[in-house]
């Protein structure tokens, strides 16, 4: 098996032992070096820990409640590298790590609370917050419209540097590629993708008929069908889809070529999910996403943690 999908099995068993702990998310790399950010040594965020009105908690006073408490939940799927995955030479919850869970930890910082990372499928990411079961979602969230509906969602912190408009595409097997022109060929394809993603809603709204449609919980488990030939089209993230081929150069997929989806150039960038209602934990989320942006330094977590999952093996 490829080392992509032997280090995705450890890091489900890892999930499992860890999944039931609570604590502080850790940061420093155990066997292997993480370079330093310069601007994360130099910048202290101002914490909020002390200086809680006095008002009734309840409903939109979550970010009181997590003052009070002490500490912050976030929600994350750690599969996802370089945003957030788990390394397989630590243990507990010192084993997610990504530039989301750098982010994580420097909103827990400037809140001046603990910061407990919550692992689970991506559907139950989203389910966590639209049932205000936990605070926060960090686990490179898009902006859909279905989506800003059922939660509060944060400003853009992480844009890239790909065009949006030839971000997403489609995954298919070698053989398949060249029947393929437009997404009217894919009308006796079985279309996969990850149950409630942008690119789900692409699959509603784009493809104008298909065989069958098939969700799945995570994109991993997406190419997979492709090439096991449980399905014939995998809607996807073409930036994790050459990280998948990459990692997995006898996978028999390809991605079509000149094929990708339109995306609205006004929802662009990394999100975080916020309960329903929570304005004023949404207002002070912002304001820290304005200091990350401003000091460039989630760009440079995402750099630096992409060459850690590289040093891995986690991506090539």
């Amino acid at each position: 098996m490829k080392k992509f999908n032997q280090l995705f099995i450890l890091g489900t068993s890892l999930l499992l032992s860890a999944a039931a702990l609570t604590g502080c998310s850790g940061s420093s790399a155990m066997g292997a070096t993480i370079p330093q950010t310069t601007a994360s040594e130099t910048t202290t965020p101002q914490t909020d820990a002390g200086l809680v009105a006095a008002e009734t908690t309840g409903s939109g006073n979550r970010l009181n409640d997590i003052l009070e408490r002490g500490y912050i939940e976030i929600a994350t799927e750690p599969y996802f590298a370089p945003n957030e995955f788990i390394d397989p030479t630590k243990s507990g919850d010192d084993a997610y790590v990504g530039s989301d869970i750098e982010l994580a930890n420097y909103i827990g910082e400037s809140l001046g609370v603990e910061v407990r990372i919550k692992p689970m499928d991506f559907t139950s990411v989203l389910g966590s917050i639209t049932t205000g079961k936990y605070d926060l979602a960090i686990s490179a969230l898009a902006y859909t419209p279905a989506r800003a509906e059922t939660m509060n969602l944060s400003k853009g912190y992480y844009f890239g540097d790909e065009d949006p408009q030839t971000a997403y595409g489609i995954l298919v097997r070698k053989e398949d590629v060249d029947s393929i022109k437009s997404f009217n060929d894919l009308s006796d394809k079985v279309v996969v993708a990850q149950n409630g993603s942008l690119q789900e809603q692409f699959v509603q709204e784009q493809i104008p008929s298909y065989k069958k449609y098939n969700r799945v919980s995570s994109t991993n488990d997406g190419f997979l069908m492709v090439q096991t030939g449980k399905a014939d089209v995998m809607v996807a993230a073409l930036r994790m889809a050459r990280l998948y081929l990459e990692s997995n150069p006898d996978s028999n997929l390809v991605i079509v070529p000149n094929l990708y989806f339109k995306v609205d150039p006004e929802t662009q960038g990394t999100r975080i999910g916020i309960p329903k209602g929570e304005d004023a934990l949404t207002d002070r989320i912002n304001e820290i996403i304005d200091e990350v942006v401003d000091q460039n330094l989630y760009n440079e977590w995402y750099d630096e943690y992409t060459e850690y999952a590289k040093s891995l093996g986690i991506i090539e």
